[in-house]
């Protein structure tokens, strides 16, 4: 019999959890899955109050990639699937103390359509200037890595970084443009230039091209489920054999010994054919320190971020009050802590009744842990203050919900892709060990299943 130890009880982990399951009927295998909290689903966490649902976690993720949504039907949820309410996409940018929206045709950053953007009070006349001479950009291939910030200085200038590139990038890793790698986290937009030069002459080739292969409407930007995120890690849980999920269980150290692994957890140690780490990077590298120091320090140098999200819901007049779209987005050149807020129920109808409103106010990085050590009604308190500020938002909450995320979003530094060959071959000189999480190719909930569930192949595809 084959045994495989899975450390993590995330999503990732989860997900190579199931793949092991669905191969048990195939193969003579038994896995152990080892979770340090008391909980399964790391940070897909969602709570029910006064009829909406209100997520502690990711709130969603990008239909474009495949593989949770996959999942999802796999486990019986498609039915459970909702796409966001794209017709009512809008988002807006706090520039100067009041909000502008994005102009139309702003594929992330890159103008596709001239009038929108030209006319849009967003960009300054030298920005506008700029884009203009960036379609004329010749191809470049970059003879090394650089920051999200100096590239898009390069083709836009850097107004563009500060109330574009920099707010939308917070909004996902938690980070900053200036530290933040383009060949890790936009390697689309890395090829194009070595394609096009110009980001723009891409980007309209792009739509041209789908315009040409396809006449469906295009998918949601963004889809989820019903009962929220968390019913997406339940499920999986309800998948798996109950005997095999060890809660409360941290895993000090594993060692390779005698052809297999050793897993130390607590005062109790147990042997394993291979083994499947699915822990942020941090926690990845303290229980290899022993097994292989060198790979140890590579995912120790792997930053992380950490995050607050606050929830909160109001009545049907606070509804009606709020500009239409999605929400808005803070550059931190607006002098804020908080960096962007969501109106939930304009995103996904679906998250709350017709009579409430429900927001979603987020803090990142540096932002999130200067008011970390403040109590949740001194961090809603500053939410609160904000709101008034920014959307005259002066209404008492019917309810409030502060989530703390200590360090849980990676950051892909300048270098990153280069620092996961070396973890690679570091890896590769000891069988029987796969990586999986977000530390790596993808933070979202599809990168990560596809993580966890590519790593129990891996450990079985020789069986």
């Amino acid at each position: 019999m084959t045994r495989i130890a899975i450390i993590g009880g995330g999503i990732s982990g989860l997900s190579a959890a199931y793949e092991l399951e669905q191969r048990r009927s195939g193969i003579d295998l038994e896995y152990v899955l080892y979770e340090a909290s008391p909980v399964l689903g790391g940070v897909l966490c969602t709570e029910h109050i006064d009829g909406c649902v209100v997520e502690a976690g990711p709130d969603s993720f990008i239909t474009e990639k495949p593989w949770a949504a996959d999942l999802c039907r796999e486990l019986g949820l498609e039915d459970q699937l909702i796409g966001s309410n794209d017709a009512e996409r809008k988002t807006y940018i706090l520039v100067g103390g009041r909000l502008v929206v994005m102009p139309d045709g702003l594929m992330f950053m890159v103008p596709t359509k001239i009038l929108p953007t030209g006319f849009s009070p967003l960009f300054s006349w030298k920005t506008k200037l700029r884009m203009t001479q960036e379609l004329f950009h010749p191809p470049r291939a970059a003879g090394h890595d650089e920051s999200v910030a100096a590239f898009v200085e390069r083709h836009y200038g850097s107004e563009m970084v500060d109330r574009l590139a920099d707010p939308l990038l917070s909004g996902v890793y938690g980070g900053e443009a200036a530290n933040l790698s383009v060949r890790a986290v936009l390697p689309r937009f890395a090829e194009m230039e070595r394609t096009y030069g110009s980001l723009g002459r891409a980007m309209l080739a792009a739509r041209r091209r789908m315009r040409a292969g396809s006449r469906r409407t295009p998918p949601p930007l963004f889809t989820s489920l019903k009962n929220g995120m968390q019913h997406l890690a339940e499920t999986v849980v309800s998948r798996l054999n109950p005997s095999a999920l060890l809660t409360d269980a941290p895993v000090q150290a594993i060692q390779p010994e005698a052809g297999g692994w050793v897993v130390s957890a607590g005062l109790q140690s147990d042997q394993f054919d291979a083994v499947v780490v699915a822990l942020p990077a941090a926690a990845a590298a303290r229980v290899l320190r022993f097994a292989s120091p060198e790979l140890s320090a590579e995912l120790a140098a792997i930053d992380y971020s950490s995050s607050i999200t606050v929830g909160l819901g109001y009545d049907r007049s606070v509804r009606q009050s709020l500009p239409p779209g999605f929400g808005f987005l803070v550059p931190r050149s607006e002098g804020r802590r908080l960096l962007a807020a969501t109106f939930v129920h304009n995103k996904f109808p679906h998250r709350a009744p017709e009579d409430r409103a429900l927001l979603r106010c987020f803090f990142a990085g540096v932002n999130a842990e200067n008011v970390w050590p403040l109590s949740n009604d001194q961090i809603v308190g500053i939410v609160r203050q904000e709101l008034e500020q920014i959307i005259s938002l002066r209404a008492e909450p019917l309810f409030a919900r502060v989530y703390k995320w200590k360090s849980a979003m990676a950051q892909y530094a300048v270098g990153h892709l280069e620092r996961l060959e070396r973890i690679e071959r570091l890896r590769q000189q000891l069988p029987g060990l796969a990586l999986a999480g977000n530390a790596f190719r993808g933070i979202g909930v599809p990168d990560c299943v596809r993580s966890g569930r590519e790593a129990a192949k891996e450990l079985t595809k020789s069986d």
